[in-house]
């Protein structure tokens, strides 16, 4: 049994003791805990709902609503809904936050509480650290009997959401009906399965063949969307039927693209792709964090435009990009975030800009991927004896490397002409996570194990 609270939220799998599993006593203490942090920085007394749709999500959406009636908070249930929906409802509804009942990629046996302020973004670290705080000293005090909160059902935002996607001026919905295309999609059985086939309907889209859009929560597959995990969905591509296949996680907010042959688009290049799109048409910059591809900062550059690398995870992403006014950005795990509808990672708008895109260029999917540059991430990682002293090891290898360009705003990453490595220490192991990049995966991994021979050789010494 697992449990982690962290400042982005609360997640485990269910069953087990109480602070040793996500149990409905943990589910509670931590609503309460993030009902009262919201009463006090917003001063609005409102938290929108929402769920993807594993077995847990009704048990644990009655707690969490429950629990937040008795401190005095309204709430609008979304029901089952996707992570970028509930991040659109927030402001709609002037609520003082959010939160989203999933555990994204993670397997059917784990749930999670995520956490939006009032931007409907998710919650800083400072501020999950005051939530945090909240919880371990039972800060909370309820409502008395007069002063309960109220509870609102309310499933129309999907359709609202789509709808927003459909009045950006980048979504060209008449170039995508022009184009008859023929998808696949693989919707692991959640709530992309109620989300993604509407959206498609209204962008025009001529056919549509659906697999795992029953929203039961009975994942067919390990629920990540990677190429490992998508072989039914492709040999249904190599019958050459079909223009593309679109994966979604859980929660839809991760974007997986498969090409005509059933080859993967990549991951990685989902982002790449849109915001080739999204530069063609927009003077803007670019941000993605550190271990994504240097595929982006390529494309960036040929529009003219300044790419930059944040500090892994939305959050470090979502504020790099406001820093620099970046038009689009996200992260290497097909996480879209496009700030003109909002500042999250949506795979429903990501396969929007994507559609209209490939509608203007014309070809088939296989000849868009093959005009960007072409990369391969080797992933990584090794295990240290705890008395080890991580933060030493990877200064050693920043001083060692000190003559070439190098990031040190999370973890160390170095880079050589266009290949990289970066590296990231674990906060819960003595673990070193060890990404490289090249333009091939031969060259990728030599770089890698390059490395990890250092790190063993300043262990050593």
């Amino acid at each position: 049994m697992t449990l982690i609270k962290s400042i982005s939220g609360i997640r485990g799998t269910i069953g087990g003791k109480v602070d040793e599993s996500l149990t409905p006593i943990d589910a509670v203490k931590f609503a309460a805990a993030f009902g009262t942090w919201v009463k006090q920085k917003s001063g609005k007394p409102k938290i929108i709902i929402g769920r993807d749709a594993r077995p847990s999500g009704e048990m644990i959406s009655n707690l969490v609503t429950s629990t937040l009636i008795g401190l005095g908070i309204d709430v609008v249930d979304l029901g089952l809904s996707t992570t970028p929906t509930v991040e659109v409802a927030v402001p709609a509804e002037d609520a003082g936050g959010g939160i989203i009942l999933t555990a994204s990629h993670n397997p059917v046996q784990w749930n999670a509480l995520k956490l939006l302020n009032e931007k409907g973004e998710f919650i800083s670290g400072d501020d999950g650290k005051e939530v945090l705080e909240i919880a371990a000293s039972d800060a909370y005090t309820f409502a008395e009997v007069k002063s309960l909160g109220k509870v609102t059902k309310d499933d129309t935002y999907i359709e609202k959401h789509i709808q927003s996607i459909l009045d950006l001026p980048l979504v060209d919905v008449d170039a995508i009906k022009a184009a008859k295309f023929k998808v696949v999609i693989d919707c692991v059985n959640s709530t992309g399965g109620i989300s993604l086939p509407p959206l498609l309907k209204a962008l025009g889209v001529e056919e549509v063949h659906e697999l795992f859009c029953e929203p039961n929560g009975q994942f067919p597959h390990n629920p990540e969307p990677l190429p490992e995990h998508l072989g039914q969905i492709s040999s249904v591509l190599e019958g050459r039927k079909y223009d593309l296949g679109i994966v979604v996680d859980p929660d839809v907010d991760r974007l997986a693209l498969i090409s005509e042959d059933g080859s993967p688009f990549g991951e990685e290049y989902t982002l790449v792709a849109v915001s080739d799109y999204v530069l063609s048409k927009t003077k803007g910059n670019t941000v993605s964090n550190l271990s994504s591809t240097r595929a982006l900062r390529d494309v960036t550059e040929k529009h003219g435009a300044t790419y930059t690398a944040a500090a892994v995870g939305e959050v470090n992403v979502v504020t790099k990009m406001k820093e620099t006014n970046a038009v689009i950005g996200g992260e290497g795990n097909g996480g879209i975030i496009y700030p003109e509808l909002h500042y999250g990672r949506d795979a429903l708008v990501g396969v929007a800009l994507f559609l209209t895109h490939l509608a203007n260029y014309g070809k088939p999917m296989s000849m868009l991927r093959s005009s960007y540059p072409n990369y391969f991430i080797s992933k990584n990682k090794i295990d240290l004896s705890p008395e080890i002293d991580v933060d030493n090891v990877l200064l050693s290898i920043k001083q060692k490397y000190e003559k070439q360009p190098i990031n040190t705003i999370d973890g160390v990453k170095i880079e050589f002409d266009k290949e990289w490595v970066h590296l990231r220490k674990s906060n819960t192991e003595p673990i070193i996570r060890i990404y490289a990049e090249s333009e091939s995966q031969a060259t990728a991994e030599h770089l890698a194990n390059k490395i990890i021979s250092d790190i063993k050789e300043i262990v050593s010494n």
